[in-house]
């Protein structure tokens, strides 16, 4: 029988972490990810299936609490505020894990293999909110475009969030960028203008 051992998740992730960080996710072995946790290979395997997955686990269900969130939305609701709700939810589900995020994010910049693990996520995600929103009667193409400039929302507001703590959460940042989306679909460019964060575009300009 195996020995139960407490937070053995938490340990996990959080030495493979710090060991990432360290010495780079190419150059870190299971071995060196458990014995930093105080644990066993074989209990690192109980909880992920190789030390990739210690990046990703979580993509399930962020997936499942967007779809589940343009499921329950009104029935009258646009295509737009069913993926709002979908992007609040996701943000909900985040928000307490954002030096998680943070450094998770530092890793899988560093790591072009990861970054294409994450493309790969995302357009996984948006493939689940595309079908969702068809699922609600949405046809195509609009159920695809919408499900895509959520997740342009997502990947900006997320950058936001990471990379500047003095942002604040990441659902008004969610929001704010999904306000900024809907005057530019909707012509109104000066409005738009007048919401821009400057010393984020600056930042970017400067990048």
């Amino acid at each position: 029988m195996s020995r139960w051992e407490p937070n053995a998740r938490e340990r996990l992730e959080r030495a493979a972490l710090e060991l990432y960080g360290e010495r780079g996710f190419d150059r870190t072995t299971v071995a060196e990810i458990a014995r930093r946790a105080g644990l066993t290979e074989r209990t690192f395997f109980r909880h992920f299936a190789d030390k990739r997955e210690v990046l990703f686990w979580g993509e399930t269900a962020l997936q499942d609490v967007c779809v589940n969130a343009v499921a329950a939305a009104p029935a009258g609701a646009a295509p737009i505020d069913a993926l709002a709700a979908a992007l609040d939810a996701a943000a909900a589900l985040l928000e307490e894990r954002r030096a998680f995020a943070r450094q998770r994010q530092a890793v899988v910049a560093g790591n072009a293999r990861l970054q294409e693990r994450e493309l790969i996520k995302l357009a996984s995600l948006s493939a689940a909110l595309a079908a969702a929103l068809r699922g609600r009667g949405v046809t195509e193409p609009a159920a695809s475009l919408t499900a895509e400039a959520g997740m342009v929302v997502f990947k900006i507001a997320f950058a936001r969030w990471v990379d500047e703590p003095g942002q604040g959460g990441l659902a008004p940042l969610i929001r704010d960028s999904l306000a900024q989306l809907r005057a530019v679909a909707g012509g109104e460019d000066g409005r738009w203008e007048g919401r821009r964060d400057h010393s984020y575009e600056g930042r970017r300009d400067h990048s």
